[in-house]
């Protein structure tokens, strides 16, 4: 009996020990670290409207990048994403702004627009995502 437990022992140890091996030589699993960048102040601009007076509208917009280090190429191109995005949405007309599939539609062609600018600028595409935090319009 002492014969038999003395052999499962050691074989529950080898196996330990083999397993023990493969986690110290497995690679650790990579987790991407996702960044957000706000434009501040928040974006405030005209739009087409069917009415006497000017519609206006103010957003908040974050753009999700896919290292944190990317943030820098971005914040130094503010001014230039800043500007394609008021341009987006100062060519859109009321009924596309106030509707649901409307404002997904602009957002999308946002991202399009500023993911193709510093695409151009850094010679590689760092935008993964464009949000609307925040989405008012009168």
């Amino acid at each position: 009996m002492k014969k038999i437990l003395s052999a499962c022992l050691i074989l529950l140890n080898l196996a330990f020990n083999a397993y023990a091996a493969d986690e110290k030589e497995a690679p650790p699993a990579t987790q991407s670290e996702y960044a957000y960048y706000g434009f501040e102040p928040e974006i405030v601009t005209n739009y087409i409207s069917n009415r006497k007076k000017l519609g206006f509208m103010k957003i908040s917009v974050e753009l999700m990048v896919k290292d944190p280090e990317d943030l820098i190429i971005i914040e130094r191109h503010d001014p230039l994403l800043r500007a394609a995005i008021i341009e987006v949405l100062g060519n859109q007309s009321e009924e596309k702004i106030k509707s649901l599939t409307g404002r997904e539609e602009i957002r999308r062609e946002c991202f399009d627009m500023v993911n193709n600018l510093i695409t151009a600028e850094a010679g590689k595409p760092l935008i993964v995502n464009l949000l609307f935090t925040s989405y008012l319009y009168d």
